[in-house]
């Protein structure tokens, strides 16, 4: 072959070769395969050529970046961690089947969390959390911030007296941080972050925890490690509803993942903030706030209900209202003047009455109760921890109706008075059911009679007994 001839060649080669190297980004490999057939001026033309391609690169392994969903359920969705190690589980599938029964239930819990669940799910993604969790509210308290539980447990994670003290949640007897939307929030997101550390980074553990205390969680470990038995949650000897806590979670949270398998219609709910935080400096009425700002008085209700007397009063000095309402709330209240600042404010009149009102009894310390607008009997006797029937009794009730600002007797103060209260110091193995029966007393009402005591409890706690003299 004649020396032109190769040069034509190489030249034909080359550019398939500069070709071959814009398509597939295989330059490298190409050039070094082509060049070794080349002479040193060839050599630097298909290095300038392959210099000029260069210029104008094809990054195929870029993908475009992932578009947030509309919809919160499926960001939710998107950030659930907790089914990866679970298989079929007949505690799991007893809850599903339940929530399969009782579509309607899902849909309303959906509907009342909505104003809710971004906040939760943003302050979850922010700690690097399963948004599992975003769904705790919903077996916790049905997503009602006023929820009330026998033990005292108040607001969307149910808080005790106790606890929610330990996380700095205040109450007065006109806030209560335990109700806050926020506060609450993240006092729950510490609690759990701290549970799981606690048990050694087993989310699992750390609900079982938040159910029963850490004590109980702890103690059936301990328990079982003596016995040789596993440690898991599944195999630990826990009370019956913390048994079904972590498996109801779980159900729920399958429910959510595919609603439609399950007969489920969960409405949207759009992936953007519902509420912000507006600053206040003055005591506000919030029935006039919400007047002022074309916000329905519920609705304002239901994103502070920390305010128990709908006035800002004993608590932060903000108020969240509806993300479209902010900015025009936030302005009418910075160009008012004094004197209309006044007529947001709770009238003198109307902060005194609240003053003045009783509180909610604690059981076993308070003895009435004054009857306020929604109550009935059945209410009164669930949030005090008595029976209908003893309602009725002490208050000579022959019917269960009864009025506004009614006074009513919460306990036998006539049988009180023929008793006498001994203390008693818990030692070890003993249970609220064993020391009722030493004392020949209803375990209800050691119950009542030591509202903070928690379902187990710990060797060297003091309780005290009503014995008759």
């Amino acid at each position: 072959m004649s020396s032109t001839s190769r040069r034509t060649l190489n030249s034909v080669t080359l550019t398939r070769v500069a070709q071959a190297v814009a398509l597939a980004l295989t330059a490298t490999l190409v050039g070094c395969q082509s060049t070794s057939h080349m002479g040193d001026s060839e050599s630097v033309r298909a290095h300038n050529y392959q210099a000029r391609i260069k210029q104008k690169p094809v990054f195929i392994h870029d993908k475009p970046a992932q578009q947030a969903p509309d919809d919160v359920w499926e960001r939710m969705r998107q950030g659930f961690r907790l089914q990866d190690d679970i298989g079929v589980n007949p505690r799991i599938e007893q809850q599903r089947l339940w929530f399969a029964s009782n579509p309607s239930h899902l849909e309303t819990v959906g509907d009342r969390g909505s104003l809710y669940m971004h906040y939760i799910v943003e302050r979850l993604e922010e700690r690097d959390m399963p948004l599992e969790l975003a769904l705790l509210p919903a077996i916790e308290s049905a997503y009602n911030p006023l929820a009330y539980s026998r033990a005292h447990a108040v607001g969307l994670w149910q808080f005790i007296p106790s606890t929610g003290r330990h996380f700095n949640l205040r109450q007065t007897r006109f806030y209560d941080g335990r109700r806050d939307i926020t506060a609450s929030t993240n006092a729950a997101l510490d609690y759990l972050s701290r549970l799981h550390d606690m048990f050694n980074g087993d989310w699992l553990l750390a609900l079982a925890a938040y159910n029963a205390g850490e004590g109980t969680v702890s103690r059936a470990i301990e328990r079982n490690e003596r016995l040789g038995l596993p440690t898991d949650y599944w195999n630990l000897p826990l009370p019956k509803e913390t048994r079904d806590y972590v498996p109801k979670l779980l159900a729920l949270s399958q429910v959510v993942l595919t609603p439609q398998a399950y007969g489920v219609n969960l409405n949207p709910i759009a992936n953007e903030p519902y509420f912000e935080a507006i600053e206040i400096k003055d005591r506000l009425d919030l029935s006039r706030v919400a007047a002022l700002a074309e916000i329905d008085e519920d609705e304002m209700y239901q994103l502070n209900p920390a305010f128990k007397k709908r006035m800002t009063v004993d608590g932060p000095q903000q108020l969240l209202v509806p993300t479209a309402k902010a900015q025009l709330l936030t302005a009418s209240l910075s160009n008012m003047k004094p004197e209309e600042l006044l007529s947001l404010q709770p009238q003198p009149a109307v902060f005194k009455a609240a003053m003045a009102e009783a509180e909610p009894s604690t059981p076993g310390t308070a003895s009435n109760y004054r009857v306020k607008r929604g109550d009935n009997l059945a209410s009164i006797a669930k949030a005090n921890r008595v029976s209908v029937n003893d309602l009725q009794r002490w208050n000579k009730l022959s019917g269960r109706n009864v009025k506004v600002g009614q006074t009513l007797a919460l306990r036998d103060t006539k049988g009180a008075a023929k008793q006498r209260a001994t203390q008693y110091k818990v030692r070890k193995g003993d249970s609220l059911y064993m020391v009722a029966k030493r004392f020949n007393v209803e375990m209800q009402h050691l119950k009542r009679w030591n509202p903070s005591t928690a379902h187990a409890l710990k060797p060297g706690q003091t309780l005290t007994v009503y014995l008759p003299h």
